[in-house]
């Protein structure tokens, strides 16, 4: 035994220091108090009146001791259940979750290759192959669909997701009465309000409107969901050169002031209600006024968002497995994969958006198994190097000495499973095998593996007075 000895098993990438954190938040006080938010809800200008703000019309300027108060109160660990009652998720530090992105108006079929409008069966289908994927920890609709009444689309696309998946879902919603029909459906699947409440299995999606101002529809759904005591993630997106400066630190200023006058009005509200932080200041590409979800400067300014979380120590919500191609291709892979491990390591705790292509506007189910086989390798990689009597392999190595062998040893045998990384979709065949096996190249394989899910992946279904009972809800809000 070693003694005054530190192992480290695990590796981690942190953007800022501490005092770079401190720079942020400091500059991020002295918008929210000198320059301040516009806030366009009436209960929310009255909660901040209230608590200490200085509101003259929409315009609020918030002292720095209210955000400290709202981060006083605000849990940093947030526990999220399963549909069945299980525990599926524990938003704290140190733990790093995947999932997918939500609302394309796109997508790419499976079965003929063609970009098409995204309809609701879309959304079963996205449920149910995220649903069937190891590393795919969560769920959100990947699709806007197109074919259910426009004002009731979101509650269409919840239905399908909480009826397909028994994973967790992050749920958008057009309003407030949205937010009211979701949460009613899961209280239903739950049994009780209170049952919801003690092992919530949903978290809303609400943003603010960069820059620096907060909607009536987005404050309402989050101040909602605070008296239900159900979780939140309240994300802005600020765009370099366009609704943020075109610096990576004044962007993360805007953000993160937004995030925090946004937590204010959350714990006004409900004291201790659960609020994830989190968002991200990608670039708009001056050529193309595109908001780019591959482009690194996305990838480094979310890892300083989660830097940021991390230094007010909640749970953080962050984007990657994505791309800006078009289609699934090579660069589609390439900004997949840098985004996903560099968000990992950075200690991101919700990783969402696998399976993104089109800046957001696509969803592509090839995508997402790739995303997946990614999680996976990320996940070996961010484990680390454990060292120990085990591992050593200090009798093995005197046994088989110089020149020897290691493959029939029983060391090998009862540890290669654990210690190795394996793939079912990766190709490590020689050439002249991968042409006796077909040749088929990763994106056939995806594509191969998502058909197969969707013809034999069986959905833990609820009982049919259950199913009958959300369904019902759907249906009387069309029906007004």
């Amino acid at each position: 035994m070693r003694i005054n000895t530190v192992y480290r098993n695990t590796i981690g990438l942190n953007i800022f220091s501490n005092d770079q954190c401190e720079e942020i938040h400091v500059s991020s006080m002295e918008v929210l108090d000198s320059i301040g938010v516009r806030v366009f809800e009436k209960e929310a200008l009255e909660l901040l009146r209230r608590g200490g703000a200085v509101v003259e019309g929409n315009l609020v300027c918030i002292p720095a001791w209210m955000v400290q108060k709202a981060l006083a109160t605000v849990p940093r660990r947030v526990p999220i259940g399963s549909r069945d009652g299980g525990r599926a998720m524990l938003l704290e530090r140190g733990h790093v979750y995947f999932g997918t992105g939500s609302d394309t108006q796109t997508t790419i079929d499976v079965y003929t290759g063609k970009h098409r409008a995204t309809t609701k069966q879309d959304v079963v289908n996205a449920a149910k192959i995220a649903g069937s994927l190891e590393h795919i920890d969560f769920i959100m609709s990947m699709g806007i669909a197109s074919d259910v009444p426009v004002m009731s689309s979101f509650l269409h696309q919840f239905e399908a997701m909480v009826l397909n998946t028994v994973k967790p879902v992050i749920y958008t919603a057009n309003d407030r009465q949205d937010v009211a029909d979701m949460i009613e459906i899961s209280e239903i699947i739950a049994g009780s309000p209170e049952a919801l409440r003690a092992n919530p299995f949903l978290i809303l999606y609400a943003e603010p409107s960069s820059p620096l101002q907060h909607s009536e529809t987005a404050i309402q759904k989050m101040i909602l969901c605070a008296e239900k005591r159900l979780p939140v993630m309240y994300i802005p997106t600020v765009m370099l050169g366009a609704s943020g400066p075109v610096t990576s630190a004044g962007s993360l200023i805007i953000a993160n002031a937004e995030i925090l006058s946004g937590l204010v009005i959350h714990q006004l509200k409900a004291e201790g209600a659960p609020f994830i932080f989190g968002g991200s200041a990608p670039p708009m590409d001056m050529r193309t006024t595109v908001c780019s979800y591959g482009a690194p400067e996305a990838v480094l300014n979310d890892a300083a968002v989660i830097a940021m979380s991390r230094y007010y120590n909640m749970p953080t919500f962050c984007t990657a497995g994505c791309s800006d191609s078009q289609v699934f291709d090579q660069q589609a892979g390439m900004e997949a994969a840098f985004s996903m491990l560099l968000l990992s390591l950075a200690g991101g705790t919700l990783v969402h958006d696998l399976g993104y292509l089109g800046a957001g506007m696509i969803s592509s189910m090839e995508m997402l198994i790739l995303a997946d086989e990614v999680a996976s390798m990320v996940r070996h990689i961010a484990g680390g190097v454990e060292i120990s009597p085990v591992t050593k392999a200090m009798d093995v190595i005197r046994k088989a000495g110089p020149g020897g062998n290691f493959l029939s040893e029983d060391h090998t045998i009862e540890n290669f499973r654990e210690h190795l990384h394996f793939s079912e979709l990766l190709n490590r065949s020689d050439f002249d095998r991968w042409k006796e096996d077909g040749a088929e190249d990763f994106g056939q394989r995806a594509n191969k593996k998502v058909r197969e899910i969707l013809e034999i992946h069986q959905v833990d279904e609820l009982p049919p007075e259950i199913i009958r009972a959300v369904q019902d809800v759907t249906a009387r809000r069309e029906s007004k």
